[in-house]
């Protein structure tokens, strides 16, 4: 099975080629089914409206008015309001292309009832999950930056979309859904849940936090950071929790309530940023390790400029003082994520 053939036969906004939901369809999906998947819920509501705490900011005395007649929100604290488009625009501080991209990996059930509606939805079956053995897929791992020293904590999908045989990159969640990665394909199967991994079982089983001693943990918004955090560290002991989306913010706030020691390994964008500011206020002794990698995107992104950079020092490409100063630079920042010592096992 080639590429090229999931390529043709499935599409996603990241891709550009269609956005399967567009604004008219986010902005009829109830305000309040969004609010709550945000993890925000109403101080007071009736059957026409109903009243929250400032989203955007901290308040005490709730300001943000949902008409539920015409599914419209106003702000008063601010004087600004609008649709769902609008205020996710103003929740991640992003683009209309943006929120339809976050929009379109949420599960909102309004949504898919609409779409039930119109259209039956293409079958969606998982058929095999293996140990990983498809060498595209180490391929595509190794342009990501990560080694066989990640293995253990993926799986192969063999999946169905429809009457299409596909396979992927496989990270499952506490539910028993997965998160799928492949060279052309971004995407989730069965039910969306956080990832809980306790990395002194090597990835072979879930963790189940709730019978066992209290310790530190690392929060990723996405698991190709998680498996670059493991692939730059030696050893440890602890937790990774991997939330699979923004949208699990409240749920991966609960879990943390466990761990006595917090670490951030958020993206670097308004997205990350705003969680990261949503964690700390709940776990103000949480620790940020974003500024590590603070010229890049992700802790993805940084470990692949660290490979290519130790490419092109190799290669001669750069002048000798520049090599030196790079090399010291994505050293000094490879040896604190090495050197994070807050996994260690308490004894």
């Amino acid at each position: 099975m080639l590429f090229s053939t999931i390529q043709q036969n499935i599409s996603h906004p990241k891709h550009g080629k269609f956005t399967a939901m567009n604004c008219k369809q986010f902005n009829t999906i109830p305000l309040e089914e969004v609010l709550l998947s945000l993890g925000h819920l109403p101080t007071k509501q009736n059957e026409k409206e109903a009243w929250y705490l400032n989203p955007f900011a901290s308040e005490s005395r709730a300001s943000f008015k949902l008409d539920k007649r015409i599914n419209a929100w106003y702000l008063h604290s601010e004087g600004v309001g609008g649709n769902n488009t609008d205020f996710m625009k103003k929740y991640l501080n992003t683009s209309v292309n943006e929120v339809l991209d976050w929009a379109e990996k949420q599960n909102f059930s309004s949504f898919h009832q609409q779409r039930q509606i119109k259209k039956s939805e293409p079958n969606y079956a998982i058929d095999e999950i293996l140990d990983l053995q498809n060498p595209n897929l180490k391929q595509y791992l190794r342009g990501r930056g990560l080694s066989p020293k990640v293995y253990d904590y993926i799986r192969e999908v063999r999946f169905t979309i429809g009457n299409k045989k596909l396979y992927a990159i496989g990270f499952e969640n506490l539910s028993g859904g997965f998160e799928l990665r492949n060279a052309f394909y971004k995407g989730s199967l069965l039910k969306k849940d956080v990832s809980i991994i306790d990395l002194s079982c090597n990835g072979q089983s879930k963790s189940n936090i709730q019978d066992r001693y209290v310790r530190g943990v690392a929060v990723f918004e996405g698991f190709m950071d998680a498996l670059s955090f493991i692939e730059l560290q030696k050893s440890f002991a602890g937790d990774i929790l991997v939330m699979n989306s923004i949208a699990l913010l409240n749920k991966s706030i609960e879990h943390l309530k466990n761990y006595s020691d917090v670490n951030l390994f958020l993206d670097n964008d308004n997205a990350g940023i705003k969680c990261k500011s949503e964690i700390i206020k709940s776990f103000p002794e949480a620790k940020d390790h974003s500024g590590i990698y603070s010229d890049h995107k992700d802790l993805n992104e940084f470990l692949i400029h660290i490979i290519k950079n130790d490419v092109a020092n190799k290669s001669g490409k750069h002048s000798e003082k520049s090599l030196e100063s790079n090399k010291l630079h994505a050293r000094n920042q490879e040896q604190e994520i090495k050197n994070t010592n807050v996994f260690k096992r308490k004894r």
